[in-house]
C-alpha cells in the first residue's frame, strides 16, 4: 500500500515511523522541514507539496490539528483531494467536527475518491507501541481495505457506523475525559479541606473504584490541573466546544419536554473555567 502522510507532530510523527517500519511504501509532506529531519534514516519519500504526495498515493492520512487545516490541506488547486487517484482513500485521523468529515466526503466523491474518519486517542507513546485507539467512520469495505494500515499503529481497532462515527466517538471521549479531569482536581482539594495527608490521597484514590486516566494525570501533576491546561488544555476546550455544537444541533430538532441537561458536557465545562479557559 502506497501510504502518503501529513501530520508529523508527537502523535503522527510516531503514527508516521511504524507505517514506515510496517513495510509500506510512505511518502512525507510537511510545512516545516524540521519535521521531516527525524525520517532522514527511514526509507519514507517526501513531497513537495500536498498534491504531489497524493499523487504517489493509495491512502492518505491527515494528522493535523484542527478543521481549518483538514480543509486547507484537502482543498484547492494545490490540495490533497486534486492529486488523489480515481479509488484513493483520504483518512482523517484529526479529532475534527463530524460535520467537517461528511462535508469532505461529498467533495471526495466527486474525485471518486473514499473519505474514512479515523480519529486516535493515546498520545505518542501509544502510537510508538502501536496501541492507539482507532476509532473510524465511514463505508466498512473501505474501512477494511485500510484496517492493516491502521494494524500498523493502532490496536484496538474500532468501526462505529457511518463517516463522521468516529468523530463522534472521540469527543465523547474527550469530553468524559475533561469531566473527570475537574471531578479529580475537585475531590483531591476537597480531600485536603477534610484534612487528608494530599499525598496519600493520591496513593489511594488511584488504587480504588475512583480510578481513571484522568485522575492519575492530576495525582502526577500535583493534585491541580495547571499543567494540563499548559500542555493540553486548548485541545480540550477545542473538542468541547465542538461537542457542545453537536449536542446543540441534536437537542434542536427534539420536543421541549424531551430535552436534557447533557450532564458531561456541563461538567466538561465547569473543568474548563477551572483551568481558565
Amino acid at each position: 500500500m502506497r501510504v502518503g502522510f501529513i501530520g508529523l507532530g508527537s502523535q503522527g510523527a510516531p503514527m508516521a515511523r511504524r507505517i514506515v517500519q510496517a513495510g509500506h511504501e510512505t511518502t512525507l509532506w510537511a510545512r516545516r522541514s524540521a519535521s521531516l529531519a527525524p525520517f532522514a534514516d527511514t526509507a519514507a519519500k517526501t513531497a513537495g507539496s500536498p498534491l504531489e504526495l497524493a499523487a504517489g498515493s493509495d491512502v492518505v492520512c491527515l494528522c493535523v490539528v484542527d478543521d481549518a487545516d483538514v480543509d486547507q490541506l484537502t482543498t484547492g488547486p494545490d490540495g490533497v483531494l486534486a492529486g488523489m487517484r480515481e479509488g484513493g482513500v483520504l483518512v482523517v485521523h484529526s479529532t475534527v467536527h463530524p460535520e467537517t468529515c461528511r462535508r469532505l466526503a461529498e467533495r471526495a466523491r466527486a474525485h471518486r475518491v473514499s473519505v474514512l474518519d479515523a480519529p486516535v486517542s493515546g498520545g505518542g507513546r501509544a502510537a510508538e507501541q502501536g496501541t492507539l485507539l482507532v476509532m473510524a467512520g465511514g463505508d466498512p469495505e473501505v474501512f477494511a481495505f485500510c484496517r492493516p494500515l491502521f494494524a500498523a499503529y493502532g490496536d484496538p481497532v474500532v468501526h462505529l457506523g457511518p463517516i463522521g462515527s468516529g468523530q463522534v466517538a472521540k469527543l465523547l471521549n474527550n469530553v468524559v475525559f475533561t469531566a473527570q479531569l475537574g471531578l479529580a482536581a475537585d475531590a483531591l482539594e476537597l480531600g485536603a479541606r477534610l484534612g487528608l495527608d494530599t499525598g496519600g490521597l493520591g496513593r489511594v484514590l488511584p488504587r480504588g473504584s475512583a480510578a481513571s486516566f484522568a485522575l492519575e494525570r492530576v495525582v502526577d501533576a500535583g493534585g491541580t490541573l495547571d499543567r494540563v491546561a499548559a500542555h493540553a488544555g486548548g485541545l480540550l476546550a477545542k473538542d468541547v466546544r465542538l461537542f457542545a455544537d453537536l449536542v446543540g444541533a441534536a437537542g434542536g430538532t427534539a420536543p421541549d419536554e424531551e430535552r436534557r441537561p447533557c450532564r458531561v458536557q456541563e461538567t466538561a465545562r465547569s473543568a474548563l473555567d477551572a483551568m481558565g479557559l
